[in-house]
């Protein structure tokens, strides 16, 4: 199994921020809200090894997850669908379950109360802070305060 490192940001011998574990679809909308951000990022892979993907993601250090909300909780059960696949399979890695502190979920306020469900399921079995919701990609008002929490984080670290 491959380990992915990410850069890491040193300021004053300190990390500036902490590392973002993401997965984005297709789509890129959460690929896009991290770039706005400029921050220490890792994508988890769209494709498993066994779909062409490359090696799972394996991470060495703490990190928030950013994950979409898949379904809205419409149709198949409120939780049933909603957490990507590919998160769940990162979860499943009990190293990597280990290290996750907080999780960010993104979505689409159309969904109404089960807007940023995947965060609150994540919150919920891996005993960690739901920190954030954004709409889709993330507006400006989210980057910043997802941008100054992230600065907050790491001084708690």
């Amino acid at each position: 199994m491959a380990t992915a490192v990410a850069e890491h940001a040193v300021v004053d011998g300190a990390t500036a921020i902490p590392l973002l574990v993401y997965f984005s679809s297709v789509s890129g909308n959460t690929a896009r809200f991290i770039e706005k951000l400029e921050a220490r990022a890792l994508r988890i892979p769209l494709h498993s090894p066994e779909r062409g993907g490359g090696p799972p993601l394996v991470v060495d250090e703490p990190y928030i997850l950013v994950t979409p909300t898949y379904g809205g909780g419409q149709g198949r059960g409120v939780e049933k669908g909603a957490v990507p696949k590919q998160v769940i399979r990162f979860l499943n890695d009990e190293h990597n379950r280990s290290l996750i502190r907080g999780v960010i979920s993104a979505g689409n306020t159309n969904f109404g109360e089960h807007f940023g469900l995947a965060g609150d399921i994540i919150s919920r079995k891996c005993h960690v802070p739901h920190l954030y919701r954004l709409e889709v990609f993330g507006t400006p008002d989210d980057v910043r305060r997802v941008s100054e929490g992230l600065e907050r984080w790491q001084k708690l670290l």
